[in-house]
């Protein structure tokens, strides 16, 4: 048996990845065979997968906690497990799946059933997906009939900012120390000048 490697995929900075590291744990993968990524499933131009792609050799085995942390591309969850079973010799276990374990069932029924299911499970991740992203779109659109704004809450003029902006116009004082009087960056400062003068 080759070497035994792991791959976790989280969709964003703020999401856990603990419990598909506890999966992986569990499955007996080396914690330095673990390859980790912070990004959207939605392509695999992920850089530590990439880097876990390369450095596989016939017979090693990634561990995936489920399909939908390898990608939510219906297509291209397809190709690249073509490519690594195929090409690259190498299997994949989905571990909330066993049925997806290409190191058993190799004989032609066994992968006509996996085959079906990798399909099923790859077109639900995409549906998903797209599902999430409807979501979104129709919760913003709610919350801009709601009048909610997005996005920082504009800066209020401070009361003596004509003051400022006079003291800055005669070069008594420097953008940089009008802004933090105000309590505002440089270009805050210069777009309030900006809005003024309009």
């Amino acid at each position: 048996m080759g070497n035994m490697y792991g791959y976790i995929r989280v969709s964003s900075r703020e999401q856990n990845e603990a419990r598909q590291l506890d999966a992986m744990e569990q499955s007996n993968v080396p914690r330095e065979n673990i390859f980790l990524d912070k990004q959207s499933g939605k392509d695999f131009d992920r850089p530590r997968y990439r880097e876990m792609v390369d450095s596989l050799s016939e017979g090693d085995v990634i561990f995936v906690k489920s399909i939908d942390r390898l990608g939510r591309n219906y297509q291209e969850i397809l190709d690249q497990w073509r490519f690594i079973t195929r090409t690259k010799g190498a299997d994949i276990v989905v571990i909330d799946m066993p049925i997806l374990d290409t190191r058993k069932g190799k004989d032609l029924m066994g992968t006509f059933v996996s085959d079906i299911v990798l399909q099923i499970l790859s077109f639900v991740s995409e549906n998903e997906r797209k599902n999430i992203r409807e979501r979104q779109r129709e919760g913003i659109e709610a919350a801009k009939r709601r009048k909610v704004v997005f996005g920082r809450p504009r800066r209020t003029l401070p009361p003596d900012f004509n003051k400022l902006l006079e003291a800055y116009t005669n070069r008594m004082l420097t953008a940089n120390k009008a802004a933090n009087i105000c309590g505002v960056s440089r270009s805050t400062f210069f777009r309030w000048i900006s809005s003024e003068e309009k």
